[in-house]
C-alpha cells in the first residue's frame, strides 16, 4: 500500500509539473495526447474510489497478477471508451482544469487507499481481490502510465525506482518468465508491453521470451 501511494504521488506530481504546452504533446498511449492520458488518470482515480467503497463478502477470485487481461492485439485508440476519453479531455479546454480535477479526485483516492484495510476484500469488474492485491495491481498501472506521460518529455522525472522494480516483477509474473538482467527495469516494461520495439541485441537477450512479446494489458 505504501508503494501504491508513492507511485501515485509521483505520477500526480509529474502531471502538476506539466506546462500548458505539454498537454498537447503525444503520450506513450497510441492515439492519445498527454491531455487524454491525464483525463484517463482522473477516471482511474474514480475507479479506485469506487472499488475501495465496494466491499465484497466472498473469497478473492483474482490477485495482482491475474487481475490483468492479456491481449495479443495492440490498442488502436479506436475503442469507444478510448474515444470517449479523448472527447472528455477536449471538453476541459484549459489544462489547469484537468490538473485541478486530477489533484482533487486523485488526492481522495490516495487517502482512501491509506485508510483501507489491506486484508479486506473489494469487488471490481465482477471479480474480488484483497485491497492489498488490488492496490498492488495499480502500482503497475501508475508506473506504466507515468512512462506514457513522459514518453516525449525528456526532462521529466522517471517513476520511483521501487515502483519500476515492483512493476517489472508483476510483468514477469504475468509473462511467466523473467526478463534478462541486461534489460533495466524501465526498458523491460517498455519492451514487455510494446511501448517500444526491442533492439536486435535485446531480442537476442530475450531469447525464447521474445516471440511472446509484447504483452498488451487490459
Amino acid at each position: 500500500m505504501d508503494l501504491f501511494s508513492r507511485s501515485w504521488a509521483a505520477l500526480r506530481a509529474a502531471v502538476a509539473d506539466l506546462s500548458d504546452e505539454d498537454f498537447a504533446r503525444p503520450s506513450g498511449c497510441t492515439g492519445w495526447l498527454v491531455r487524454d492520458l491525464v483525463c484517463h488518470l482522473v477516471i482511474d482515480a474514480q475507479d479506485v474510489l469506487i472499488t475501495l467503497a465496494t466491499p465484497a463478502d466472498s473469497a478473492p477470485t483474482r490477485d495482482a497478477v491475474s487481475y490483468w487481461e492479456v491481449s495479443g492485439t495492440p490498442p488502436t485508440g479506436d475503442d469507444p471508451l478510448d474515444a470517449l476519453t479523448v472527447r472528455l479531455a477536449a471538453a476541459y479546454e484549459e489544462p489547469w482544469l484537468l490538473k485541478f480535477h486530477l489533484d482533487d479526485v486523485g488526492s481522495a483516492a490516495g487517502r482512501a487507499a491509506g485508510l483501507a484495510d489491506p486484508g479486506g476484500c473489494v469487488g471490481t469488474r465482477d471479480e474480488v481481490l484483497t485491497v492489498d492485491e488490488y492496490l498492488t495491481a495499480y502500482v503497475l498501472e501508475w508506473t506504466l502510465h507515468h512512462l506514457d506521460l513522459i514518453a516525449h518529455l525528456p526532462d521529466a522525472a522517471d517513476p520511483p525506482a521501487e515502483g519500476l522494480a515492483r512493476s517489472r516483477e508483476l510483468l514477469e509474473a504475468i509473462a511467466g518468465a523473467a526478463f534478462p538482467a541486461s534489460l533495466p527495469d524501465r526498458d523491460a516494461l517498455l519492451v514487455g508491453t510494446g511501448r517500444r520495439a526491442p533492439t536486435e541485441a535485446e531480442k537476442a537477450d530475450l531469447g525464447a521470451l521474445a516471440p511472446r512479446l509484447p504483452l498488451h494489458l487490459g
